[in-house]
């Protein structure tokens, strides 16, 4: 009967050691990340694509995460940056314009990058997409499943230290599960690849 129990507790321990292995879709660092220790973060204007829905939730979950890992010394959500846009017409000319050359051109543009750090204070800036944010069947299993991407450039230079993918799926029968709950899983999994 012991040996029986020993067994039957080792398979428990397999078993949640084998889920507590968080592994992402993708997750690349930049090299020189490994000289970026960055103070202060603000969290973009996320895209969302086609989930409207998920617009200002998604930003809102993950400056929540951050806070609550309290590696940064300030973390500017985008309701506070969106406030400094509309009071500071500088920030704002700066923002659109580096937003512009990013989504464009693919090009995070040192000298305006550079310029928004210094006007609101961060070292790093964090930009979220949303790849997937709905209910739906697979297998026939209802489930509720976020996707995102995110990319951490440091704002002194504007380049890209750490870019990532991760999603994922809560079934459930009757109660749906929150995209935002789902998404704050996603968000605290994907940070435990982000350099810091």
């Amino acid at each position: 009967m012991t040996r029986k129990s020993y067994i039957i507790c080792i398979l428990v321990v397999c078993v949640f050691a084998l889920t507590a292995c968080v592994s992402l879709r993708f997750s690349q660092v930049d090299p020189a990340a490994r000289d970026f220790h960055p103070q202060s973060i603000a969290i973009l204007n996320a895209d969302v694509g086609p989930y409207e829905e998920a617009k200002g939730i998604v930003e809102k979950v993950v400056a929540d995460v951050l806070r609550e890992k309290r590696w940064f010394s300030l973390v500017v959500d985008n309701q506070s940056l969106n406030n400094q846009i509309q009071a500071n017409e500088e920030l704002r000319n700066a923002m659109n314009e580096y937003l512009s050359k990013l989504k464009a051109l693919n090009f995070s543009d040192p000298y305006l990058s550079r310029k928004i750090g210094e006007i609101i204070k961060a070292d790093a800036f964090l930009i979220v997409s949303v790849d997937i944010w709905k209910y739906m069947v697979e297998d026939d299993k209802k489930i509720a499943k976020v996707s995102m991407g995110m990319k951490l450039y440091e704002t002194v230079t504007g380049q890209v230290m750490w870019k990532a993918g991760h999603h994922r799926a809560e079934s459930y029968m009757l109660i749906k599960p929150e995209l935002s709950k789902v998404a704050g899983k996603v968000a605290d999994d994907m940070f435990g690849y982000m350099p810091r």
